[in-house]
């Protein structure tokens, strides 16, 4: 509990994956990402409970070893790549609801994906929500310039090139550009009204916990390499 909030910590870790088979199990640094997750809440006393939404009994297990509950399994209509988080943390919500007799104020997305977390990034984004009259509190990381739209081309149909943008035009040096961000997956606090009656994870206002921090976000094998390499260097 944090400023007489209740707070779910909700872990989705589906089964499948294209990218990588059973993504959520495979490991970085020795432990996988589902027992990553795990060990950073264990390490917050804020969080009165913790559930992982799965269809995988593997990954459910893993949850349980690592101090996450497994009080339910998610439905097949809820297990595909084109469900959106609105849809699994309600479901999630509400059946912890179910299991723990009690209704939670908050709800804490902590995505496996990102395994180099840290308990003080969530912690922020905690405190920063609660202390905030938003909806919704995000951790975000700067987007490289490199990859900034005005800086992006696109091929036309007949294989020319464009910009994406035509004011990218305008741009010469990196210092014109607006510095932009993107979500790191590190964690989401929501409210259970956005979340329930606004059927939203950002609701009509939410801010962000900026993370100045290398990061990994796991969707590929390259992902994972680059996920080892960052933590042994931080060792």
């Amino acid at each position: 509990m944090l400023a007489d909030k209740s707070i779910l910590a909700v872990v989705p870790a589906r089964g499948g994956s294209k990218g990588i088979k059973l993504k959520n199990l495979r490991e970085v640094g020795g432990l996988s990402l589902v027992a990553r997750t795990g060990k950073i809440i264990q390490q917050l006393p804020e969080i009165d409970a913790a559930v992982v939404s799965t269809d995988h009994e593997l990954i459910a297990e893993e949850a349980l070893r690592h101090g996450i509950s497994a009080p339910f399994i998610r439905p097949p209509e809820l297990s595909g790549d084109r469900i959106g988080d609105v849809e699994v943390l309600s479901h999630a919500l509400l059946e912890a609801e179910n299991a723990f007799s009690q209704t939670f104020d908050i709800v804490l997305m902590l995505q496996p994906t990102s395994p180099l977390r840290k308990a003080d990034h969530v912690r922020q984004c905690l405190q920063k929500f609660c202390e905030s009259d938003v909806d919704a509190t995000w951790t975000v990381s700067e987007t490289d310039s490199k990859a900034h739209p005005l800086k992006q081309l696109k091929l036309n149909v007949s294989g020319g090139l464009e910009l994406y943008d035509k004011e990218g035009s305008q741009i010469i040096a990196r210092q014109q550009l607006e510095p932009l961000y993107h979500r790191n997956g590190v964690a989401y606090a929501i409210s259970r009204e956005c979340l329930i009656n606004k059927k939203s994870i950002s609701g009509d206002k939410f801010n962000a916990t900026v993370i100045d921090e290398y990061l990994a976000n796991i969707d590929t094998e390259i992902d994972l390499k680059w996920a080892d390499f960052l933590l042994s260097e931080s060792q």
